[in-house]
């Protein structure tokens, strides 16, 4: 080996990094703005999930029964419903991912010392934040179960006045496959079809070819129409695979309308393929290309709610996740898959889809039109 000519090639590497000086500044300041990001962001103690309070019974005893939930930590109190179906249609919704339920005669029968139950329900569909909420709920039953034996003599022997029965939802065994299977469904479209896309302008004209485009009678929209539409039917043959897969091998069910999975999941590829078009007409080289998604990929994994409870994330986290199109999508494949809704609870999460889709495709689409000029 010869130092003199190796000292030579890795001097010229070092002024090439020097003079690429935007593909230096991701390589210096992208992990530091990540592990700033995702460091404040990832917690695993889940805290303040929305909760629904159904109390039948309305007295000082039920309050300070819900105040006593409250003051966990674990549950954040989104308002009262006025009947079980409710409690139930507001975790269906989304709007709540807990509810509690008192019945008429919970003051009267802790005072009599007879037995009441009180009713947790818990959206399962996330094992984690569910777990916490378990917890949670059956340790204040135990807490007021001790403070009424302590203040009643008369309280019946060996029988808790107060029984907190928790019910996991859409989950009741709390299978963790029943929670990634269906979110793996939105991480592979996602990761798949943006680093593909982002190197479709910048492969063109590295190869050459983008000057043959420009000179053909098609418009910048046909352009950016045909690049996208063979990525659509493989993501669309992705989504069937990995339903099916998941399926027979780990028994994700499908209780909702799979025609709307597949609608929800082409608006999703389109958006995703947008934001890959929108990639590739920023940068100048594949490297550039490939370092600028896998900016966008790791937002995708911490702060969409695949992998951790954005209940357990900061407020500046959360918002942060609703700037990414896979947190909408994963709540619709969820909600399709587990909990057997559709569109009249998820259209909200449908329209802001769209919104991506059509936002990502039109600033795609202007900005090959710039570079034309």
């Amino acid at each position: 080996m010869n130092l003199r000519r190796l000292k030579a090639i890795v001097t010229k590497e070092f002024i090439q990094m020097r003079r690429d000086r935007a593909t230096l500044g991701m390589l210096m300041g992208v992990p530091i703005m990540q592990l700033m990001m995702f460091g404040y962001a990832i917690r695993q103690d889940v805290r303040d999930l929305p909760t629904v309070v159904f109390d039948a019974n309305r007295t000082r005893q039920s309050r300070e029964f819900v105040q006593r939930l409250l003051n966990t930590g674990n549950f954040r109190l989104n308002g009262p419903v006025d009947s079980y179906d409710r409690a139930i249609e507001a975790i269906d919704h989304g709007w709540a991912r807990a509810g509690v339920v008192i019945p008429a005669d919970f003051a009267q029968r802790l005072k009599t010392g007879r037995p009441v139950a009180v009713q947790v329900l818990v959206d399962a569909t996330d094992p984690t934040a569910s777990q916490s909420a378990i917890g949670a709920a059956q340790l204040v039953g135990q807490v007021e179960n001790v403070e009424v034996m302590q203040s009643r003599i008369g309280a019946l022997p060996g029988r808790l006045p107060l029984e907190v029965r928790v019910r996991p939802l859409y989950n009741p065994a709390l299978k963790s496959a029943l929670f990634i299977v269906p979110g793996i469904i939105g991480m592979i479209l996602s990761n798949i079809l943006i680093v593909i896309t982002a190197m479709a302008v910048v492969r063109e004209r590295e190869h050459g070819t983008l000057e043959q485009l420009i000179v053909t009678p098609l418009s910048r929209t046909e352009i950016m129409l045909g690049k996208i539409a063979p990525y659509v039917l493989v993501g669309l043959f992705q989504i069937s695979a990995v339903m099916l897969v998941g399926h027979l091998l780990f028994g994700v069910p499908m209780r909702g309308s799979l025609p709307f999975i597949y609608g929800a999941s082409l608006v999703f590829i389109v958006a995703n393929l947008g934001l890959g078009l929108f990639i590739s007409t920023l940068v100048k080289a594949q490297a550039q290309a490939m370092q600028t998604a896998f900016f966008f990929l790791l937002p995708n994994v911490l702060l969409s709610g695949f992998m951790f409870p954005r209940e357990a994330m900061p407020a500046a986290a959360r918002w942060a996740g609703l700037l990414l199109p896979l947190t909408y999508y994963l709540q619709i494949v969820r909600g399709v898959v587990l909990k057997g809704v559709g569109l009249v609870e998820l259209w909200p999460q449908a329209l802001a889809l769209v919104g991506f889709a059509a936002l990502f495709f039109t600033f795609s689409t202007l900005r090959f039109h710039k570079q034309l000029e």
